[in-house]
């Protein structure tokens, strides 16, 4: 699991998104050499059984991409059942508050929170079985001790009140990482897709700063080469540039209106 490593290393990874439930698109996403790719089970009829395929196929493609896996809420249960798949990372949507934060990092870790060198560092919340991300239990004692460490979390900033806070979110200890989710967020103040509205910039550039402040990269998603521009062009150190029901619209509307201006 490299991509917690990169994020802290100050890498800028590359991902792509997965709302079709499909093992067969996660592994062609893959194939694209995606750093990453991330599954959604908040805005997807994803369930746990899909989100098992999807990480075992992106796992079984050629290249080193891993997954991310966007939980419907932040809600241990849902939690714990995805990271038994062995996903690399897991993203929470709407975390509006360090305590929101902690929760989060708890429902990730094992109690009692031990770090790899077995150090206490809290209390973690999540169910101890054996699962696919322990080899079915033959690496256990292992992936309890150290693996699960190495999972990159990911909390979602999508509101004023997440803005205010990004600091303190940030500043958990066991976030990996800030994603902006635009389309909540400029939602939330009222500008719906006004991503280059005053209001939603500055709410934006005030994340991308709290997180500069506490060495916690920021990303979020971009749905065009435009907007890949300006969301680098603002400071995001890592994004998502695009999804698979985008990339097969998009591909669908340029051929259709290649045929129709060479007819």
């Amino acid at each position: 699991m490299d991509l917690a490593r990169r994020l802290h290393a100050g890498e800028r990874p590359v991902g792509g998104w997965c709302s079709v439930p499909s093992p067969t698109v996660a592994e062609a996403l893959s194939t694209a050499a995606f750093d990453f790719v991330t599954v959604d089970t908040e805005h997807a009829p994803t369930t746990t059984e899909s989100v098992e395929n999807m990480v075992r196929a992106v796992d079984a493609a050629p290249g080193d991409t891993e997954t991310v896996v966007r939980v419907a809420e932040n809600d241990p249960v849902r939690i714990k059942r995805v990271l038994d798949a062995g996903p690399a990372g897991l993203m929470a949507p709407q975390v509006n508050s360090a305590a929101e934060a902690a929760a989060l990092v708890e429902a990730c870790r094992y109690p009692p929170q031990v770090d790899g060198d077995g150090e206490s560092a809290g209390t973690g919340r999540r169910g101890v079985a054996a699962s696919r991300a322990s080899d079915y239990g033959r690496r256990l004692d292992e992936y309890v001790r150290h693996d699960s460490f190495s999972i990159a979390v990911i909390a979602q900033i999508e509101t004023e009140r997440a803005v205010a806070a990004a600091g303190e979110i940030a500043a958990v200890d066991g976030i990996d990482a800030l994603f902006v989710g635009p389309a909540d967020l400029s939602a939330s103040m009222g500008r719906f897709r006004a991503f280059d509205d005053p209001a939603v910039r500055e709410a934006i550039d005030a994340t991308v700063a709290a997180g500069d402040e506490a060495g916690v990269p920021v990303g979020t998603l971009a749905t065009s080469e435009a907007r890949i521009d300006a969301w680098l062009e603002a400071g995001f150190d890592f994004l998502i540039v695009g999804t698979d029901v985008g990339f097969l619209s998009t591909g669908a509307d340029r051929a259709i209106e290649r045929y129709h201006d060479r007819r």
